[in-house]
């Protein structure tokens, strides 16, 4: 389990607005879900299927984190794949700024 990563998505997560679906985010070998079908967003390591799954690199979020990738071009250079409802993929803008 990386922790880092989950505290950080759980802060950002806390602080902003409900995403209105469920998210899985896979990060190496560590899974988080995101369930932002309720008034405000919760988070867990729940394997459970979701609207919408990113599956991405420990190294790859922190340099989207970071702002030193862009995301469309993560995502356009298969170094972020993304299954499901992409309208949803793109609140995660929110979770990661």
């Amino acid at each position: 389990m990386n922790q880092e990563v989950y505290d950080q998505l759980k802060q950002r997560a806390d602080n902003a607005s409900a995403i209105g679906g469920t998210l899985k985010f896979v990060v190496d070998d560590t899974v988080i879900f995101i369930d932002g079908t309720g008034d405000e967003n919760q988070i867990s390591t729940d394997d459970k299927e979701a609207d919408c799954s990113i599956t991405v690199s420990r190294e790859v979020l922190e340099k989207l984190r970071d702002g030193d990738l862009n995301p469309m071009m993560a995502v356009m250079g298969g170094q972020v794949k993304i299954a499901g409802d992409m309208g949803l993929a793109m609140k995660v803008q929110s979770l990661l700024s």
